[in-house]
């Protein structure tokens, strides 16, 4: 199906933070694979697992213990403090999970129709339910009726959210991306979350953070939320977590905890012996090597740099973001730069139009880092010359 609009390139080989297609021209990849191989490609360690893994068992199925996803599971609580996983095959899926859970947890309230505050720009999936929750109407058109049971507020407006819990005996959860990824790399405000969190303790909500793309080191933590002083309630985890490899979760705590029990949801393959010693393989050498922290490192460097770069360019409006997910907002729309990157070996992406999306993987050097910025650099700046003259 023509879903893709493909950028005229075919990669058949990866190494690290490089990728060469097939005609052997090489590409430094700020991409990632939109944020999947922190560890870049081809990475030994993870090679070895899917190798070993892959030889000796690789899926069984939920009806049975399955110890590499228990191993995986307690691997994630000491991480990040919660109590529980479920594992999907992807961030869609444990999006669809924490809904399911929020949903479940009103019924169990006595509320008939329980409904869940998204966020203006959001992005959490494509699945009926997921384009639903996203805060996108270009996601959505096309595919109405949309799924019910959802609220929409402006992204960082903690008073918005205030109006709701006050008209709105129904609303049992909130959804919300620590920072807009596909939104544009969007942060909030530093008390954003603090605030969001004490609201959800006044009126009994659910704090639902989607960490699909923030979480797994990205943003120089291993969890984004761990930049506030909260712990959220549900937590979607995905892109990152495998390095390549599908695999997602949904991770719950407190009031979420238990709410799902035998019978109320599931999946074939999520959580199968492959994946979760996939996603060990990832979480151990992260913690190893400690890329979260070399993660801010890297990403305060290209920021610092781009600033530079960029100081007397006034096309480029602001350079924000934290850990290495970068955003580089100029002022016109600027999807022709996708391919005038791809043209001088660079991969990016353009987001809310406007929004020069880096994702560069977690173990680059700083040479590296820095030839991210040259390139970028030469590319806009050649982009917005061309702009002017036309």
């Amino acid at each position: 199906m023509p879903t893709y609009a493909r950028l005229p390139v075919t990669f058949e080989k990866g190494e690290g933070a490089w990728l060469w297609d097939t005609h052997g021209k090489r590409y430094l990849d700020a991409l990632s694979g939109i944020g999947v191989c922190g560890l870049g490609h081809a990475h030994p360690a993870v090679a070895t697992t899917l190798s070993q893994q892959g030889s000796t068992l690789i899926h069984t199925s939920n009806l049975y213990h399955i110890p590499q996803q228990q191993q995986l599971a307690e691997a994630l609580m000491r991480l990040s403090d919660m109590e529980q996983a479920f594992f999907t095959n992807s961030g869609a899926e444990a999006c669809e999970a924490a809904i399911k859970v929020a949903r479940l947890y009103g019924h169990n309230k006595g509320i008939a129709t329980p409904t869940i505050v998204v966020t203006e720009g959001s992005f959490h999936g494509r699945t009926l339910a997921t384009l639903s929750a996203s805060g996108s109407r270009k996601v959505q058109a096309g595919f109405e009726p949309l799924v019910q049971g959802f609220v929409r507020a402006k992204f960082n407006d903690i008073d918005e959210l205030r109006e709701i819990a006050k008209n709105s005996s129904d609303t049992v959860a909130i959804l919300v991306e620590p920072i807009q990824g596909e939104g544009g790399i969007r942060t909030p405000d530093d008390d954003y979350l603090s605030a969001v969190r004490k609201l959800c303790d006044e009126y009994g909500w659910l704090m639902m953070l989607d960490e699909v793309q923030t979480g797994i080191c990205r943003t120089g933590k291993w969890f984004a939320w761990q930049y506030s002083d909260i712990q959220p309630d549900v937590v979607t985890l995905a892109k990152g977590l495998g390095n390549g490899f599908p695999i997602g979760a949904c991770l719950v705590q407190g009031p979420a905890a238990n709410v799902l029990q035998p019978g109320n949801h599931g999946s074939t393959f999520g959580g199968n012996p492959l994946a979760c010693s996939v996603a060990l393989t990832v979480l151990e050498t992260m913690e190893k090597e400690q890329l979260a922290a070399r993660a801010k490192q890297l990403g305060e460097r290209i920021r610092t740099n781009l600033k530079q770069a960029f100081a007397d360019e006034t096309g480029v409006v602001e350079i924000r973001g934290k850990g290495l997910m970068i955003g580089v907002e100029l002022d016109r729309p600027c999807g022709a730069l996708l391919k005038d990157a791809l043209g001088a070996g660079l991969l990016i992406s353009i987001q809310a139009d406007k929004v020069i999306r880096l994702l560069p993987p977690l173990i680059i050097s700083d040479e590296e880092a820095d030839e991210i910025v040259t390139r970028l650099k030469n590319v806009v700046t050649a982009f917005l010359t061309q702009e002017k003259t036309s």
